[in-house]
């Protein structure tokens, strides 16, 4: 599939580079000891080291107006969509190695939950780079580049994708909802467990 870059313009449907001065050094220095497996992904939704830098006060107030955090990561190998999900919030990623985002729109979520993934767009991140996604993007698990496993700091509201009490299913969409304030449409190749099946089409393989 055609690869662009996030400062591609095709980028501000799904969100923004963020240009700005932090100071990452120690962000970066603590990512670069955490496990990165070379055959799966990992993700913790929240790390203590990372939540307790200077930088993470002035990344509260800057991207999120001051509402309480989190900030985690995600890190691995990966080739493959395997699902989209989205939040009622942005996202933001902090690439600490060079890295893929697969996404989507929101609005291309068809009355039955299902979604084309031949809709679904590839932009690179560099390393140091750090983006917004709009709470209307489709978006996974990063890629890899060249197979090569990749770190990335998510920074969302505080207890985003984590364990929900069991929810009384009120409208479709709540059958997509995995998570406190996370929705997910899994494609059947992946075998999510407890995930609702809607992504039409291939399972989008990027190797």
């Amino acid at each position: 599939m055609m690869m662009k870059h996030v400062t591609d313009v095709a980028f501000r449907e799904y969100g923004r580079v963020i240009d700005c001065d932090f100071d990452l050094s120690e962000l970066v220095q603590i990512m670069s000891t955490t496990e990165a497996p070379e055959d799966n992904v990992v993700y913790f939704a929240s790390i203590e080291k990372l939540e307790t830098l200077s930088v993470a006060k002035k990344i509260q107030k800057s991207f999120f107006g001051e509402l309480p955090i989190q900030i985690g990561f995600c890190n691995g190998t990966n080739t493959k969509l395997n699902a989209l999900e989205y939040h009622r919030s942005s996202e933001i990623g902090i690439a600490i190695t060079d890295l893929i985002l697969l996404v989507g729109k929101q609005k291309d979520i068809e009355d039955d939950n299902t979604y084309d993934t031949s809709k679904v767009e590839a932009f690179n991140v560099k390393a140091g780079e750090i983006v917004e996604m709009y709470a209307t993007t489709l978006h996974y698990a990063p890629c890899s580049v060249e197979g090569k496993p990749f770190r990335n700091v998510v920074i969302l509201p505080k207890d985003t994708n984590t364990e929900m009490e069991a929810c009384m299913i009120c409208t479709e969409e709540d059958k997509l909802m995995t998570a406190k304030n996370k929705w997910l449409i899994a494609h059947e190749d992946a075998k999510i467990e407890g995930a609702f099946v809607g992504l039409k089409g291939i399972n989008i393989d990027i190797k």
